[in-house]
């Protein structure tokens, strides 16, 4: 049997592929797995069924056989190892690889991310433009630290790998937002990492939920 993993029923993101199980839908066609999607709503993301696979009531969630796993860099983690071409063979390329992947989502993403629910939900608050100031700087520091150590390669340490799958997947959020254009060296590379096909399979399967606003179950061979 596939791998099942959860993904919105209707994603609050629009069809832009920014909900967290793109990130696990990527690496899953990178590898040639196939997987079904359970699709589950913002109710039954509270339920006890899924309370059991994700404590904290979120997507995505990965089950195979009797593994059940949450956070989607965990599962990336665990996609990368079990399957060839998400990791180097070479053990000190492996672990600067795993090192990428943590630096994505504890290092480069937070301030991205507080910076967008920021957006959402302190729009109104006298604070705001003050708060936007201080994470974009954060911001900035982050993405010209990535920039220098990228430099003109087309990946962050030789070939293609899960810390660069994390770490595309995290600078997309700022498309749009003119910080990721002041680094064309880093906007490129979002852009490398858009147009590999495992990518842009990825992308279709997220977008066909919120165009059909599909339910149920969604297979992918």
């Amino acid at each position: 049997m596939p791998p099942t993993i959860t993904a919105f029923e209707r994603s609050p993101d629009g069809g832009k592929g920014m909900a967290r199980d793109m990130r696990v839908r990527w690496a899953l066609e990178e590898v040639g797995q196939p997987y079904d999607v359970r699709l589950v709503s913002f109710k039954a993301m509270k339920q006890p069924a899924h309370l059991a696979l994700h404590p904290f009531g979120q997507i995505p969630t990965y089950e195979e056989g009797d593994l059940a796993l949450f956070e989607s860099g965990a599962i990336v983690f665990h996609i990368a190892e079990c399957h060839a071409g998400l990791l180097p063979d070479d053990a000190n390329a492996r672990a600067r690889a795993i090192a990428w992947m943590f630096a994505a989502l504890d290092t480069v993403e937070p301030p991205i991310f507080d910076r967008s629910l920021a957006k959402i939900l302190e729009r109104d608050e006298p604070w705001f433009e003050q708060r936007q100031r201080v994470l974009e700087d954060s911001i900035r520091k982050r993405l010209g630290g990535l920039s220098v150590r990228l430099g003109d390669a087309d990946w962050l340490d030789g070939a293609f790998s899960a810390g660069d799958l994390l770490m595309v997947t995290v600078l997309r959020r700022l498309q749009g937002s003119g910080l990721l254009e002041e680094y064309p060296n880093l906007a490129a590379y979002v852009a490398r990492g858009e147009a590999r096909p495992a990518y842009k399979h990825a992308f279709e399967a997220q977008l066909a939920v919120f165009t059909s606003a599909s339910t149920g179950l969604q297979r992918r061979a």
